[in-house]
């Protein structure tokens, strides 16, 4: 069956659509961070290139509520459709800024893409239960959360393969306003959508509104719990992949190439992992993978961290290339546990996302991923702010996924305790009910 819904209408229009959108999105953050980096560098560059990232990510905390009122009140296929078509217009905002080498008008297009991608979360993730069966949600869950990390992987290495020759941005541009292009002409075979609330009064306070449907979110438990269960495996990949590069360089002292690898390997694994979650599942909705993902991923990141802390290799002044690199049985050992941990993951996000999906009520599920967006933000922006910190105080890190792991093994226990248990299907008909007057 899962194989079937990439060849359907019902659900290949909207994975093409997310996964050009989501290659996109990486294929100009990774262009714009090697354009800072080569005109501006130093210190001051650094500071820019984590400013950039910051302009893209503040837009989800913002104008997912938003998002969420717009795919609840409209047919969500002409809400996707007008979303890309205006992607094209900030795709040629970066190329602009590009050929001028003009560093606010990029970071103009960076605000664009986040707020368009803010804007399409609700979207994206909202209308799977329109046009998917119950037991069909985990294999759509599978295929979009595997392939939003192989789009993050590709477009990351395509901005970088194309921003190679800095004094000549032709193919940079052409191959984004070719995938923007392509990302709106999929969105264009999207099925159309009953309107969930059609008479949904839209907040134009997004503040006000944003601040109200977390509220809401906390009130309905099961669904709280389940946010939170994906709030902490985003949290856990954004470190994960934060601490990979200065895993492999500094501690292994792998070059280049085997940062590249070792990041294809992590986004691969992602997607097999998911594609087991939805095989274990068999087209239902539990939750004890996401227990067991949580485990595992406590486990190895402990794994990765002692065995680096106690036995770390001597770093060497030449870094080694890939063959030489995976001779190291250090090395062996954390790509392996590294591979784990992301198959974990996988595990771990598919059911939590499907549960939240399919026992949301159905006029107000858009906003309840909204505000689930808005979490998965809050998470994501305090772990990788604390992880800076520490690594400015000098924590190494092996210790640092020492760390990740002891905060994953309390997730566990947790899961275990208080969601996998959780009896969605009486308590969470109506959440957000009265939001829809």
């Amino acid at each position: 069956m899962s194989r079937s819904l990439l060849t359907t209408r019902r659900f290949a229009p909207l994975f093409w659509c997310q996964f050009f959108a989501a290659f996109n999105d990486n294929f100009l953050k990774n262009a714009v961070v090697l354009l800072v980096l080569f005109h501006v560098g130093g210190a001051e560059g650094e500071s820019v290139v984590t400013l950039a990232g910051a302009v893209f990510i503040t837009p989800f905390f913002i104008f997912s509520s938003l998002g969420g009122q717009l795919a609840d009140k409209f047919d969500k296929a002409i809400v996707a459709r007008r979303l890309k078509f205006i992607e094209i217009g900030a795709a040629g905002v970066a190329v602009v800024g590009f050929q001028l080498r003009s560093i606010p008008l990029l970071f103009g297009a960076l605000f664009l893409f986040g707020v368009l991608g803010a804007l399409f979360g609700p979207v994206k993730y909202g209308i799977l239960p329109d046009h998917l069966k119950r037991e069909e949600l985990p294999a759509g869950n599978a295929f979009v959360e595997g392939s939003t990390f192989l789009a993050i992987l590709t477009g990351t290495i395509a901005g970088g393969l194309a921003m190679q020759d800095q004094s000549d941005f032709v193919l940079f541009s052409l191959g984004l306003m070719a995938i923007a292009i392509g990302s709106y002409a999929a969105a264009c075979f999207i099925p159309s959508t009953t309107k969930a609330a059609p008479d949904l009064t839209i907040d134009a306070n997004v503040l006000r509104l944003t601040f109200a449907l977390m509220r809401e979110l906390w009130i309905e438990t099961p669904l709280w719990r389940a946010a939170v269960v994906v709030s902490v495996f985003w949290l856990i990949g954004a470190v994960a992949l934060s601490l990979l590069p200065p895993l492999v360089k500094n501690v292994l002292s792998g070059s280049e190439p085997v940062i590249t690898i070792q990041l294809a390997v992590f986004a691969i694994a992602i997607a097999i992992g998911s594609g087991l979650a939805a095989f274990l599942l068999r087209g239902k909705i539990v939750l004890w993978p996401t227990a067991v993902g949580a485990t595992i991923i406590a486990i190895v990141c402990m794994d990765l961290g002692v065995s680096l802390f106690f036995a770390a290799p001597t770093p060497r002044e030449t870094l080694l290339p890939p063959a030489a690199f995976f001779a190291d049985p250090a090395a062996q050992r954390a790509t392996a546990d590294l591979t784990l941990l992301a198959l974990a993951g996988g595990l771990m996000i598919v059911p939590s996302f499907t549960a939240i999906q399919a026992f949301s009520a159905p006029s107000a599920r858009a906003r309840v991923i909204a505000a689930v967006n808005v979490l998965n933000a809050a998470f994501m922006t305090f772990g990788l702010t604390l992880v800076a910190f520490l690594q400015s105080l000098g924590v190494a890190v092996p210790s640092l996924f020492i760390g990740v792991g002891a905060v994953t093994f309390a997730t566990a226990l947790w899961i275990f305790k208080a969601v996998v248990g959780l009896r969605f299907e009486t308590s969470c008909r109506s959440p957000f009910g009265h939001s829809s007057d």
